[in-house]
């Protein structure tokens, strides 16, 4: 029987489980990064060029809506199979590796897709965005739990042509998060960063 409140029965796959804590732990860190902060804050940049922690925010808020909308779209319709962990292929390890998880030095630096390039300028509310697509995507992680992530594909957003698992889909959404959180909390520890 699943607990009220976490939705966790005896049955819940272990892949299930870590991103839930992912994307949990991922919005205590936005939260210590970003709550009370005022707009001249969450707007400022070390360097012009790059991104300020409200852009980070709004980027990762775009990604998340745009993938979780296409993963949830896959699992209709699908036979339930619960499989323990979430394997990747070997592209798609690579893709994470190369594009999405924290910086290295194997990692290629990418431009934003334009879907989901951030504004000029970001409202401090972006905080509760960010933390209203996390709990979606605890939401569709529950709804995927039964489901054979591993062979379910859902079109990518950004380039039709490719089709990630649903596994991968939610791998590279936890990592792209850790990256660019990282990237955040070095804004905030910038010299010149405004004082709080």
């Amino acid at each position: 029987m699943p607990s009220a409140k976490t939705g966790v029965t005896d049955e819940t796959p272990s892949w299930s489980l870590r991103l839930a804590a992912e994307f949990h732990a991922a919005d205590e860190r936005a939260i210590a990064l970003a709550r009370m902060l005022s707009a001249d804050q969450v707007n400022w940049k070390p360097r012009p060029g790059e991104w300020s922690i409200g852009q980070c925010l709004a980027h990762l808020s775009a990604g998340n809506e745009l993938y979780l909308d296409a993963i949830s779209a896959s699992l209709e319709d699908h036979p339930r199979m619960v499989v323990g962990q979430i394997t990747p292929g070997r592209l798609s390890q690579w893709f994470i590796e190369r594009y999405v998880a924290p910086p290295s030095p194997q990692m290629k630096r990418a431009t934003a897709p334009g879907k989901i390039a951030p504004a000029p300028w970001i409202d401090p509310t972006i905080l509760d965005r960010f933390l209203q697509t996390n709990q979606r995507a605890r939401e569709v992680i529950r709804e995927a739990s039964d489901c054979d992530v591993n062979r379910i594909r859902f079109r990518n957003p950004f380039v039709p042509l490719v089709r990630f698992t649903v596994g991968t889909g939610l791998e590279i959404l936890s990592q792209h998060e850790r990256r660019h959180l990282l990237q955040a909390e070095r804004v905030r520890a910038s010299a010149g960063f405004p004082p709080v």
